[in-house]
Order: C-alpha cells, then sequence, then structure tokens
C-alpha cells in the first residue's frame, strides 16, 4: 500500500470516473486501474462498484476512502515537518469565498496581502457554503471565507469580522422620511432576498423576526428573489421593491441609485469567519491572510479581535 494508490483512490471517488481521476492525477487511466486493482487485491475486497456508468465506492470503500484522506492529510504534515526552513509565505494560496463575501473583500484584500506576503498568490474560489466546505475538506482549499454559523467537524474557524445590515428603498421611498426602520415596518413591505439556499438570506430572516414569519406565512411563491447582490441592488434602484444588503456592499456613490436607512433596533448582522482544516500546514500563510483582511479596512464593519486560533 503507498500514498500513490491512496491518492488514485480518492481522486476516483471524488470524480466518479476513472479517466477523470487519471487526468486529474496527471497518470494514463490503465497505470491509475492497475494500481487501484493492485491495492483491492492486497485488502481483499471491492473499492468500487464499477457495474453502472457512475463509479461509486461500496459501503467498505467508502470508510477506506475517508481514513485514506486522513492519512494523506498527515503526510502533508509530514513533509512540512521536514521542510522547517521553508517559508510559508511563498507559494500560491488556494482560498475560498462565498458570494456575498467575494465581491466587496477581494479587492482591498489583495492590496493589503500584496504588501504583507508579496510571493503568496491567491487561487480563488467563489461558491456557495456547502460547496467550499467539501472542497476544503479534500484539500482543494486551504481556507474558506464563509459566514455563520458554520460548525463542521475537523475544521477550525476564526472570526474576521462583524458586519450590520441596512436598508435600502427606491429613491421616493416612504422610508426616506424615517431616520431608521423598525423590524416591523420592514416586516410590512414587499422584501427582495436572495434565493433560497444562500447563507445571506438565513442571516437576514435570522435577524428580522417579523419578516421571517411573513416569508414562512407567505411561501416562496410570493416572495421576490434575486440570484445576486447586484441583481437585487439594480431592482431596487428600478422601484420594484426593497431590501436588505450588508454594510460591505455599499459604496458611497450609491446614494445615486436608492436610499439607505439603517435599522432601529435589534439591528441585524452577519459574523465573516475564516475556516481551515485543523490540521493545516501553513498557519504563517493563515495569519498572513487575516492580517491583510484587517488591513484592508473594509468600511462599515467592526473586526474581531485576535484570538490566538491561528499562530502568527
Amino acid at each position: 500500500m503507498t500514498l500513490t494508490e491512496l491518492r488514485y483512490i480518492v481522486a476516483v471517488a471524488q470524480e466518479r470516473h476513472f479517466g477523470r481521476a487519471a487526468q486529474r492525477c496527471h497518470v494514463s487511466q490503465p497505470t491509475l486501474s492497475i494500481a487501484i486493482k493492485k491495492l483491492e487485491e492486497e485488502l481483499a475486497l471491492s473499492l468500487f462498484d464499477r457495474s453502472s456508468n457512475e463509479v461509486i465506492t461500496t459501503e467498505a470503500g467508502g470508510r477506506i476512502v475517508a481514513q485514506a484522506r486522513r492519512v494523506l492529510d498527515e503526510a502533508d504534515v509530514i513533509r512540512q515537518l521536514a521542510s522547517e526552513e521553508q517559508n510559508e509565505l511563498d507559494g500560491a494560496f488556494k482560498l475560498g469565498l462565498i458570494f456575498t463575501v467575494a465581491p466587496y473583500l477581494l479587492p482591498k484584500l489583495i492590496l493589503s496581502l500584496r504588501e504583507i506576503a508579496p510571493n503568496m498568490p491567491l487561487m480563488l474560489e467563489e461558491n456557495y457554503t456547502h460547496i467550499l466546505t467539501e472542497s476544503l475538506k479534500r484539500g482543494d482549499l486551504d481556507a474558506i471565507i464563509v459566514a455563520e454559523p458554520f460548525q463542521e467537524t475537523g475544521i477550525l474557524t476564526e472570526p474576521l469580522y462583524d458586519e450590520p445590515f441596512f436598508v435600502i428603498v427606491p429613491k421616493g421611498h416612504p422610508f426616506e422620511e424615517l431616520d431608521a426602520v423598525t423590524q416591523h415596518e420592514l416586516a410590512q413591505e414587499q422584501v427582495l432576498l436572495l434565493t433560497e439556499g444562500n447563507c445571506m438570506r438565513d442571516n437576514v430572516l435570522a435577524g428580522c423576526n417579523e419578516l421571517a414569519a411573513k416569508q414562512k406565512i407567505s411561501g416562496l411563491t410570493n416572495t421576490l428573489q434575486g440570484s445576486s447582490i447586484n441583481t437585487i441592488r439594480h431592482m431596487v434602484a428600478s422601484g420594484l421593491a426593497i431590501s436588505v444588503l450588508p454594510a460591505t456592499a455599499l459604496t458611497e456613490n450609491d446614494h445615486l441609485l436608492f436610499s439607505i436607512i439603517p435599522f432601529a433596533e435589534k439591528v441585524p448582522t452577519r459574523r465573516v469567519v475564516l475556516a481551515y482544516r485543523r490540521n493545516f500546514v501553513r498557519p504563517k500563510a493563515l495569519a498572513a491572510l487575516r492580517n491583510a483582511i484587517v488591513g484592508s479596512q473594509l468600511a462599515g464593519v467592526n473586526f474581531a479581535e485576535k484570538n490566538g486560533a491561528v499562530p502568527a
């Protein structure tokens, strides 16, 4: 049994196809297939069900693949221990971000990171939380930036910042006369939200109880939805409805498109966190990333105090 064979079975389990797994491992399909067959013979059991077009793990194979992932992670730790002189800030860092954070954080983060770690370029992926989480667990990403609530076995998190939500309304809307909007007033309006499954939608509803109750009663069929923050911004500007957006998604020129009004009380907020595997081998890279985020000076947010979770 070799680490190479373990990499092969993990790749097949993920791709569910021998050809794609071979491409991912940069070997020919016969080479990969022979190695896996050899491992199956050594273990005296079948790891994969090959009876259909899509290759899937057997019950025993699923457990072995899960253990193989853990072994490969530990092997990475050994390599790091054997290379203590290596600069952790050299080499690409694979970072995932949710859709509602990436466009607003990245421009400032990259400028800040360029000063802190100029030899650590970012390989970026924007996606939904559940997809980023699976990529993180597989080792395809080094860390992800997501919003709470977030809790996964084997994954550590460190708070980055808290940001409040604001009400945005079309020009000429009656709310423009208010200094602040109450939760009750918000619930009486037609409110544009992101599509179901987006964590920011959940954050808004978690912080706006009356609106959440109204949404539950009316159901999705009567709910106005947008696929992205940018889409929602323009629908509000067109006069369709009002919405709720996080502070980082608002710019100084937005007053030309719509009006921005704070909440009167019980301001809904979201906490953005950095998540990474417990045994990740570049703690200094994580610290540099966090410091760059703090140094990005995002407007309207409260940065979390460093709690020591990410070593400097």
